[in-house]
């Protein structure tokens, strides 16, 4: 395998409160030495401390790899690609990319406004690194992709933001780099054209060019990537299984997963009143032992820990079910067979709901947890992201997917009542 890009120790270092070590021009010199008498003088104190957005980083990318880069914000992913495309330097270390370098880090870099459709295409692309015969070549490709062809002689400053953006991201996508940086530029347009913009990056992606690809949605990362990085704290981990690495994602962004638990100190415990308090939210399996990741065949149970504080009650326990990309896929609400059951006397209850098993596809999913009575105007409390767990699958116990090895479309996986029988068609 041939080495497309190699990052050894690398660093990038920013100074909050304060300017870059690397850059400063006359102009911000004199004036930040103006300032400093009359900021001494209001008492004004600024403390220039170190923020390191990443920090030994070491991987290798080989030729034809599709490497997703994952983290919650701030986690420095759209550092690293800038780093890797030379528009910022390092602080330590080096990244060495052996071949052509395409990015596509911000759709629409280069439009001027007063310019038309045709003429930002030719400037946008020579700006990407498109020499000018290559535009010329590919521009009936980029206007078909785009879907803008009625109004190439309109200046784009009329464009509506999904025009522009859609323009932008043809041009961008017909680039034919050894190495493309791509940042979180699948979430643009309408439906129809993601779906368009995805199945442009799997065609790049087959077409054996390294591709490094920064994306918050999970699905595309599942589908386009050979392997993961996950960056954390300006720190990574490197996996070459893209399931592990997302369902580290998800460890990251929930500090539990399997079990949380919330403190009186805890404004989320508390809620919006003192009637109701949220204690605790766990999943269990069958034997009532708390885990965080299920067997797709598996029944498991979800638990809401909580207490009324000082009246009888009205009021009811809610979860709601939401898919990896943030899609809702139920709420489910604790029902009592005697209404009467509704007014709860204080002390601390558990409400319990079983999820069967063969009901949820495999994947990562998360729980909105919130209390609710007819008789309240707001949620006693409401509590985004409680807890998330995980549905998983050993393709080689399970007999039924000797024919497919991937993961099967869909949000829900029910085990369904089928009927198959030998008939006569009647002439």
């Amino acid at each position: 395998m041939t080495t497309m890009i190699e990052v050894e120790n690398l660093g990038k270092r920013y100074y909050l409160g304060g300017q870059d070590k690397y850059y400063k021009t006359l102009r911000e010199s004199l004036i930040r030495g103006l300032k400093r008498p009359f900021q001494k003088l209001a008492g004004i104190c600024r403390q220039e401390n170190e923020f390191w957005a990443l920090r030994n980083l070491n991987f290798t990318v080989d030729q034809g790899e599709v490497v997703g880069i994952i983290g919650r914000n701030g986690a420095g992913k759209s550092t690293l690609l800038k780093l890797l495309a030379r528009i910022t330097r390092p602080t330590e270390g080096r990244a060495k990319l052996y071949g052509r370098v395409g990015s596509l880090l911000e759709v629409g870099t280069g439009f001027h406004p007063e310019l038309t459709g045709w003429e930002n295409i030719y400037l946008s692309g020579n700006l990407l690194g498109m020499t000018r015969a290559e535009v010329k070549k590919k521009f009936d490709e980029i206007v078909d992709f785009s879907g803008v062809e009625p109004f190439l002689e309109t200046p784009v400053k009329h464009f509506s933001t999904g025009m522009y953006v859609r323009l932008g991201f043809a041009i961008a996508a017909h680039l034919e780099p050894e190495i493309l940086l791509v940042d979180e530029v699948l979430a643009v347009g309408d439906m129809q054209f993601q779906k368009k913009c995805l199945g442009k990056m799997d065609e790049v992606s087959k077409s054996g060019r390294t591709v490094l690809f920064v994306s918050h949605n999970m699905n595309h990362i599942e589908a386009l990537c050979s392997k993961a990085i996950v960056l954390d704290h300006s720190s990574m981990r490197e996996y070459h299984r893209v399931v592990d690495a997302i369902h580290d994602y998800f460890s990251l962004m929930h500090s539990q997963m399997g079990e949380r638990i919330f403190t009186h100190d805890n404004e989320q415990s508390q809620g919006r009143d003192e009637d109701v308090k949220l204690l605790k939210v766990r999943t269990v399996n069958a034997q009532s032992a708390k885990s965080d990741s299920f067997d797709q065949t598996e029944s498991f149970f979800v638990e809401i820990v909580y207490q009324i504080c000082q009246k009888a009650t009205p009021a009811k326990a809610h979860f709601t079910l939401k898919s990896e990309e943030n899609s809702f896929l139920f709420t489910a609400s604790f029902l009592p067979e005697n209404p009467d059951d509704f007014c709860l006397e204080p002390g601390i209850y558990c409400a319990r709901c079983e999820i069967p098993g063969t009901f949820l596809n495999t994947g990562t999913y998360r729980i909105d947890v919130f209390f609710r009575s007819h008789q309240c105007p707001h949620d006693h409390f409401y509590v985004s992201d409680a807890l998330a767990f995980t549905i998983t699958e050993d393709l080689a116990t399970n007999p039924f997917r000797v024919d497919f090895a991937g993961k099967i479309i869909g949000l829900l996986r029910p085990k369904l009542e089928w009927q198959n029988s030998c008939c006569q068609e009647q002439s």
